[in-house]
């Protein structure tokens, strides 16, 4: 079978696919001044972006896939309990150093094993 997207047909492809993404984006910028970021419609988008967030991290800790399969539960519901006993420890602070703790907690199980 011959490659359907060679030659001119991969430049169109890729120029149609620029365009489709830039015009959606266009409209967005046009739009975004009539929006109000009060409304209820963001909020109740906010609470289900945070639902999502919170849904996938729960399967990430409890249901794993591939390398994390390896971890028992115990380390890693610990690993994330002392991750967020740092983020509630300093609550006005940034999550960068409870994710730092997390991974580095996950690497030193990891070389320890």
């Amino acid at each position: 079978m011959h490659n359907m997207l060679s030659g001119w047909s991969l430049g169109a492809a890729l120029i149609g696919a620029c365009v489709g993404t830039y015009i959606c984006r266009a409209i967005g910028v046009l739009l975004s001044s009539h929006i109000h970021q009060d409304s209820e419609i963001f909020r109740w988008l906010s609470a289900v972006t945070y639902a999502m967030v919170a849904a996938l991290t729960i399967r990430l800790i409890l249901l794993p896939v591939g390398l994390l399969e390896t971890v028992p539960v115990w380390t890693r519901i610990l690993i994330c309990g002392l991750s967020l006993g740092l983020t509630l420890y300093r609550p006005g602070r940034l999550l960068t150093p409870a994710l730092f703790l997390g991974t580095l907690l996950m690497i030193l199980y990891g070389v320890i094993q």
